[in-house]
């Protein structure tokens, strides 16, 4: 147990409050506790202080209606849109921007961010290839036709690379609407040989596509009240900053191909047998997968090419992007689930061909329904009627709708690798619906705004599907391989994303871990959740940026976390906290303070010796009468010895007595006997502070802990100390037990009795008599009048 000092009316004759000063006798003071003051964003009507949308908030808005014909033959998309945009704005526009992500696949359209290259050791037949200055035109990447107003007149309209710039007839003013007309085509890409997130997946042996149609209509800019038009290039990294609206979407496929997509489909009787129709509706009511679309009917359908054509609608609301797939492959499957905090009843559901039967039929599905439920308790209450997960031999979300991997070896067998990998993307692409599908982060700008706070939550969504899921993100020790790589090597959690060198980690693994020991270290559980899902709750359906994120955080819990934000976020330093040193002490019982003699003078009351310009002004004012006047209480020993009222000589000698103070007797002195105190050095070698989190374990095999918070170093921001009391001997101490802060390097925080660097010696405890007079001189407060001459 922890040795209580004060019930015992023990007094060490070193104050603590001297000890503390003795142990910071500098304050070596950064930067690292100040406030972020003007690095964010000033608030205002649009965005106000406390991280809520302000009074005065607002965003534009853009619906669509897109008909979409896939020509298998020719592995072409062509399509045509009317999209209806509204200028919520308080701006005049006089041009509007569309973003023509399919250019980043052409050699001459896109966007054209090099990276430097060097000669490699070696290289294989598909990577040699000759290099054509100027670059040939490899025949991908948007074709536009036709771009005209509703009435079929003409728009003018200029591409740069991977944007769209339409000169608009007249201006549009707040409040207003512009319809427009789109109609283009493109040549799908093979996305396993090409990359990128949209394109088709050839089967060889059995001749069938499988196509994830992304990014594959213009689409609108967001313009906002902290950017203008978010216009920047795609580059293939990063991703979206989109507007919210409402979709109609028409697609029409080859007749034996099934297709998915964002949102409700509108005509299942149309497109489905009755066989299968009957399934989809017995799904609604089950709380088990049911095959919509069987193995065996996959298997057939893959065999026959039709030539037949089937048109498949779908309607979306309140959503910021529309993607589908489509295939005569898939396997289909679905079951009905109830979101608790809003009564929503979802459609999950899995597309996925034979070869991730093994794996998909077992759990995915499954997998997508834990998601939306898990991430409805810390976020918001999934609002949409569908969630689908689409195996595709990739990772990639879009509204209600993302594509995973996961297939199984030829004879249906899998690893546990796999397996686990397979859970965690689909957690992690389903749970994108939330960020930033709902909560709409700008993508582009900052990955880190959905890519971390959704991996934070997957991390969150992983626990409750398995207490041992093998997360690779979110537990704080994770992270530190990368945290303690050369600082060349590291950039901010706040940049850019197309600069960012270690994408992974830092995108994803660094922000989704700073949250996490927010929640398990710094803020604890209650105040953290209460806080996110303010967040999510402020901003869905919205475009929240990192200062509504950090300000809400704060404004929701109570906590300052300025300091917090400054390091993990905005720094490089890892942490790495260190025991420099332990000194021990044990009672000296031998001492006692004797009865003595205090001599004391008394001096001129303290005044400003200038007679400033306020004071003479203030004394002038008959109108001001000083409160010190007015109350006796008030009056002092200065006041009253100004004024002539106290007969006591200045500078005169005087002399008071004081009582002595005993030692302890040999009862007191028993209890004390085993006591032992230890400071504790800490240094902070790595820059970032943290809490220091202790466990102490002592001769007798018992453990205690002990947390003090990251204010600790606000006043030192390289060492500081802890003194403890125990009264029995310590083993060990052990700094971050369960690694908790990321720390860096481990070996330097642990220290033993027999091992451990530490300095012995011995303090002074005795029975304290004070009276007033004692205490006041202690304090520097003593009152002439009391003094015995």
């Amino acid at each position: 147990m922890k040795l209580k000092v004060t019930a015992l009316s023990v007094f060490l004759y070193m104050g603590l409050s001297a000890q503390n000063i003795q142990n910071n006798p500098g304050s070596n003071h950064g930067n690292r506790f100040e406030q972020l003051g003007t690095i964010l964003p000033t608030p205002n009507v649009y965005r106000a202080a406390s991280g809520s949308p302000g009074q005065a908030y607002w965003q534009n808005r853009a619906d669509y209606d897109i008909t979409a014909y896939l020509d298998e033959d020719k592995r072409n998309l062509k399509g045509s849109e009317t999209v209806t945009y509204h200028n919520n704005s308080p701006d005049d526009l006089d041009y509007i921007w569309l973003q023509l992500d399919e250019n980043q696949q052409s050699s001459v359209k896109k966007a054209d961010y090099p990276s430097s290259s060097t000669l490699p050791k070696s290289l294989n037949d598909q990577q040699l290839k000759t290099s054509d200055l100027p670059a040939k035109d490899n025949g991908y990447g948007v074709n536009l036709e036709k771009v005209t107003d509703a009435s079929g007149n003409p728009l003018k309209y200029t591409v740069n690379k991977t944007m769209m710039r339409i000169d608009l007839p007249k201006v549009l003013k707040k409040g207003e609407k512009f319809i427009f007309k789109i109609e283009w085509n493109y040549n799908i890409p093979n996305r396993m040989k090409m990359g990128g997130r949209g394109g088709y997946e050839n089967f060889a042996e059995d001749g069938n596509d499988l196509y994830t149609i992304t990014q594959w209509f213009p689409r609108m800019c967001v313009y906002s009240d902290f950017q203008g038009w978010q216009n920047h290039q795609f580059t293939g990294r990063g991703e979206f900053a989109l507007v919210f609206g409402n979709y109609k979407v028409s697609m029409n496929v080859p007749a034996d191909h099934v297709i998915g997509g964002t949102g409700e489909c509108k005509n299942y009787e149309q497109v489905l047998t009755s066989e299968q129709l009957s399934r989809y509706k017995k799904a609604q009511t089950l709380n088990e997968p049911v095959e919509i679309v069987t193995l065996e009917e996959a298997k057939k359908a893959e065999k026959n090419h039709s030539k037949q054509r089937k048109t498949w609608v779908f309607e979306a609301k309140d959503v910021r992007d529309f993607a589908w797939t489509a295939s005569r492959k898939f396997v289909w499957d679905a079951m009905g689930v109830t979101i608790p905090e809003n009564n929503n009843k979802v459609m999950a559901m899995s597309f996925y061909p034979k070869e991730a039967y093994g794996l998909y039929r077992k759990f995915s599905t499954k997998a997508v329904a834990h998601t939306i439920k898990t991430y409805s308790e810390f976020t918001i209450p999934y609002p949409y009627p569908v969630a689908q997960s689409v195996e595709a031999a990739n990772g990639m979300e879009y509204p209600m709708i993302c594509f995973n991997f996961g297939r199984t070896e030829k004879d249906g067998t899998y690893s546990e690798g796999t397996k686990n990998g397979m859970i965690g993307v689909i957690i992690h692409e389903v749970g994108h619906n939330f960020f930033p599908m709902i909560i709409n982060s700008d993508e582009r700008q900052w990955s880190w705004m959905d890519e971390g706070l959704n991996t934070f939550t997957e991390y969150l969504t992983e626990e409750k599907w398995d207490n041992k899921f093998p997360s690779k993100r979110g537990p704080a020790w994770t992270i530190t391989d990368y945290m303690k790589l050369p600082k060349d090597q590291l950039e901010p959690i706040m940049s850019n994303s197309e600069n960012i060198i270690q994408f992974g980690p830092n995108a994803y693994a660094k922000p989704a871990t700073g949250l996490n020991i927010l929640r398990e270290t710094i803020m604890g559980r209650e105040l953290f959740d209460k806080a996110f899902k303010t967040y999510s709750k402020r901003w869905a359906f919205k475009h929240p940026e990192p200062a509504d994120f950090f300000r809400t955080m704060e404004d929701a819990s109570g906590e300052d976390l300025d300091w917090f934000w400054r390091g993990w976020f905005y720094g490089t330093d890892p942490v790495d906290i260190a025991i420099d040193k332990v000194t021990m002490a044990t009672p000296d019982f031998n001492a006692s303070k004797e009865a003595g003699e205090i001599k004391y003078k008394v001096e001129k009351p303290l005044q400003n010796e200038f007679e400033d310009i306020s004071k003479i002004r203030n004394r002038e004012d008959k109108t001001i009468s000083f409160e010190v006047e007015k109350d006796k209480d008030l009056q002092d020993f200065y006041y009253r010895y100004d004024r002539g009222q106290e007969k006591v000589d200045v500078n005169k000698e005087y002399t008071f007595k004081t009582e002595g103070s005993s030692s302890l007797d040999k009862k007191d002195q028993e209890k004390l006997k085993n006591m032992t105190a230890y400071q504790i050095d800490f240094v902070n070698k790595g820059g970032l502070v943290m809490p220091v989190i202790l466990e102490f374990t002592f001769e007798d095999g018992t453990k205690l802990k002990d947390k003090s918070s990251a204010q600790i170093w606000r006043h030192n921001e390289s060492k500081v100390s802890k003194t403890f009391y125990f009264d029995k001997k310590l083993k060990s101490i052990q700094l971050d037990p369960m690694k908790e802060t990321a720390d860096i390097e481990t070996s330097n925080n642990f220290w033993s009795n027999d091992g451990g660097s530490s300095e012995t010696s011995k303090f002074q405890v005795f029975k304290q008599k004070q009276d007033g007079a004692v205490r006041g001189a202690a304090n520097g407060r003593v009152n002439p009048m009391q003094v015995k001459k």
